[in-house]
């Protein structure tokens, strides 16, 4: 296992630069990232490494780093960003199972289930049609399950068992937790611990994970946040510190 580095960051702060890792190379594509650690993530990549990166408001503008306006992003325009490819959006999950499949619906039997969530929403139509990473700021056995309760963001499993027409476009990146960072670089397409952030171990991370987990035998730390960097997020991006008020440490 690699040495961690010595830069003054916080775990917030590392799972902040995880979340931008995400928009590496994507190139002119629209960021939607969920939750305030992704978009800080997304607003670091596009002042550094991905200046071609398009940020909304959320709604129907499209938005500099700073929040100011740079054009106009009608509802039908943004999905046929959604169904060409054009996006990649950062969504929460209540479930991640191994291949992952997300669940954002419900809790316990979907017929009668314990609790009620947001339900579907466009995760299926997400995941079929551009990229999706998943970001989860809490790490435990209860979000990372072995099955899932119900399937609204589809996995490589699924997808592979559904043929071509769903396997074209779907691709999951990387899953950010509290703890590492996790891909799908393995043979059959489950998750696999690709980085430790900084004051994790891997007994820790498979203690809050409910599934087999593959794990490398040389697993790296996340990578360290530059100065500058540090300095956008503190000083720029996020200086009241939502970051921190998903992730303590």
């Amino acid at each position: 296992m690699n040495t961690p580095g010595t830069a003054a960051a916080t775990r917030a702060e590392y799972c902040v630069i995880a979340c931008a890792e995400a928009w590496r190379g994507d190139g002119e594509v629209l960021a939607s990232p969920m939750g305030a650690v992704p978009s800080v993530g997304a607003r670091l990549a596009r002042l550094t490494f991905a200046p071609e990166l398009l940020l909304t408001d959320g709604e129907a503008t499209i938005v500099g780093p700073d929040g100011e306006a740079e054009g106009w992003l009608p509802y039908r325009k943004h999905l046929t960003l959604v169904t060409g490819g054009r996006r990649h959006v950062m969504m929460g999950a209540s479930q991640i199972d191994r291949f992952g499949n997300q669940n954002i619906s419900c809790i316990g039997d979907w017929e009668q289930p314990a609790r009620q969530l947001l339900g579907v929403r466009g995760a299926p139509v997400n995941t079929l049609n551009n990229p999706v990473s998943y970001w989860i700021p809490r790490h435990s056995p209860r979000v990372f399950v072995e099955r899932v309760d119900m399937v609204c963001g589809v996995g490589y499993d699924r997808a592979e068992a559904a043929g071509p027409s769903a396997t074209r476009f779907h691709r999951i990146p990387r899953v950010v937790s509290d703890l590492g960072v996790f891909d799908f670089a393995t043979p059959d397409r489950s998750m696999r611990l690709a980085s430790l952030h900084p004051g994790v171990t891997v007994e820790m991370v498979r203690e809050a994970t409910g599934f087999r987990l593959t794990v490398p035998a040389d697993v790296p730390y996340t990578r360290d946040p530059t100065p500058a960097e540090l300095a956008l997020i503190r000083e720029v991006i996020d200086p009241s510190g939502t970051r921190n008020r998903e992730v303590r440490g």
